[in-house]
């Protein structure tokens, strides 16, 4: 398997394709910063849990559906990439939807929801937007 640029976009990808063709798992190849996204996803209500599979070396996501079978999870977008990252202070925190979606942001204190890092008073790297 070839090495990948950017393994968050990776994920995203494979989180959004899984959800449209409405697979009840996808497995992603394990991170720290994954396992945290993930986190995140899951305290959120936007996929039903996680787990570590494979030794380790993935984990399984589940994703989580309403009771017309929809994804939860709408859309996902990469917001800083490896050739253009994007930044943001502590006042210029987005809001996705007018709070319908959350903002991942990695700031010095971890990763977090803009949300959180409004009341942590951190801003820091865009990540993505899910909603």
């Amino acid at each position: 398997m070839a090495a990948l640029t950017d393994p968050i976009a990776d994920m995203l990808t494979r989180i959004r394709n899984a959800a449209q063709v409405g697979h009840p798992n996808v497995r992603v190849p394990v991170s720290k910063l994954k396992l945290e996204i993930a986190n995140i996803l899951h305290q959120e209500g936007y996929i039903r849990g996680y787990q570590l599979v494979a030794k380790g070396r993935e984990m399984r996501i589940r994703l989580k559906y309403d009771e017309h079978r929809m994804p939860i999870v709408k859309g996902l977008k990469r917001v800083s990439k490896p050739g253009r990252r994007v930044y943001v202070g502590k006042r210029d925190l987005p809001r996705v939807l007018n709070g319908l979606g959350i903002a991942l942001i990695s700031t010095s204190e971890g990763l977090m929801t803009a949300e959180e890092a409004r009341k942590h008073g951190v801003g820091g790297e865009v990540l993505g937007y899910i909603w």
